[in-house]
């Protein structure tokens, strides 16, 4: 199952897309092994970043998250944070893109 997640603040929104990890490979969070709770091997999220004003796209910015979780609730949850995160940064003109 695929979970999707939304954030909108003022101009700026968050999309959280979840997959099982790709390969079948272990996921690593921290030292030990993640497993989901069907036995795969975790979760990862996809998340996008807009800034739309009036109807029109300014800016889009799409990334994986760096982490692999045990459950698909985890990951989105994560994702959409993150994303926030990153605007919060970007409005501070901490990088430049």
């Amino acid at each position: 199952m695929t979970i999707l997640g939304n954030v909108h603040e003022g101009h700026w929104s968050v999309a959280v897309e979840t997959a099982p990890a790709p390969g079948g490979a272990p996921g690593v969070h921290g030292a030990h092994e993640v497993h989901g709770a069907d036995g795969s091997h975790g979760y990862v999220c996809e998340i996008c970043v807009t800034h739309e004003r009036a109807g029109d796209k300014l800016f889009e910015h799409r990334f994986r998250h760096a982490r692999t979780f045990a459950s698909e609730r985890e990951a989105v949850l994560e994702g959409l944070r993150e994303g926030m995160t990153w605007i919060e940064l970007k409005m501070a003109n901490a990088f430049d893109m």
